[in-house]
């Protein structure tokens, strides 16, 4: 429908056209709007004071600057898990070194396989 292409010279002369109406706004409108700015800028000229808490003490700061309660009980519970964990010493865990420690890798472990990939069917 409008795949036309338009050249320079006819481009020019649409934007020329449009360059020679120019839609200036009342001053009807103008007066309007200034008076509705001044009086938004009158309202916000005089900010509402903050209302000052009440001083925190030395924990207070410290759970401030922690992250809050809950990161506070997160903190806590890492720490005493932490606290089990090296004190009671699971045994299983020892298996699992073993195994994962104890063997070695070997260079063919390094390469990955395309058998998978080359698989038909």
């Amino acid at each position: 429908m409008t795949d036309r292409q338009m050249n320079d010279t006819e481009l020019e002369a649409l934007f020329a056209a449009g360059r020679a109406v120019r839609a200036t706004p009342s001053a009807a409108l103008l007066a309007r709007v200034m008076d509705d700015a001044m009086a938004e800028t009158g309202a916000r000229a005089t900010p509402e004071p903050r209302p000052h808490g009440a001083p925190r003490g030395a924990l207070a700061g410290l759970v401030a600057a922690l992250g809050g309660w809950p990161a506070l009980g997160g903190l806590a519970t890492a720490g005493v898990v932490g606290i089990w964990i090296g004190y009671a010493a699971p045994g299983g865990l020892e298996a699992v070194t073993a195994a994962m420690l104890g063997s070695g890798y070997d260079v063919t472990d390094m390469v990955p396989s395309l058998d998978t990939y080359l698989t038909e069917g």
